[in-house]
């Protein structure tokens, strides 16, 4: 009898900010994420992004979004991003992260990390990729 050989999947969680953009990093057959960095957001950080995700060999991207409350219809600059990423043929996702950068920072703190700013995001990043992963069967 033949076993059928699944292929790993990787994927990218991003938390879209006005300054930076968290980057985590996951994949399907652990579905661990771990935070992976920082982009500066500016006028090259979708280049950036796109390189990241040649490299690793992304499957899929994971955003962040707030999530929407009342009947105001709002596009979110990770939804934009989104819309980027689709054109360039990248599947994407988008995963509620209300309280993903509180949290964030809580896990540093507990972990006795100094200077949350430099590290919060991709650990959002993290996080927003986590909970995707865990509601989703891959």
């Amino acid at each position: 009898m033949q076993e059928k050989l699944t292929k790993t999947k990787y994927f990218l969680g991003i938390d879209y900010g006005e300054s930076k953009i968290g980057l985590a990093i996951s994949d399907s057959e652990t579905r661990i994420a771990f935070a992976y960095g920082v982009v500066k957001n500016d006028k090259k950080f979708l280049e950036k992004i796109l390189s990241t995700i040649e490299k690793e060999k992304i499957e899929a991207v994971i955003i962040g979004v707030p999530k929407r409350t009342g009947d105001k219809k709002v596009v979110y600059a990770g939804e934009k991003l989104g819309e980027n990423l689709r054109k360039e043929k990248i599947k994407v996702f988008f995963q509620d992260e209300i309280y993903s950068t509180k949290i964030a920072r809580e896990n540093l703190k507990e972990k006795g990390v100094c200077n949350l700013n430099r590290f919060d995001d991709a650990e959002s990043a993290r996080i927003i990729l986590d909970s995707f992963l865990q509601k989703k069967a891959l």
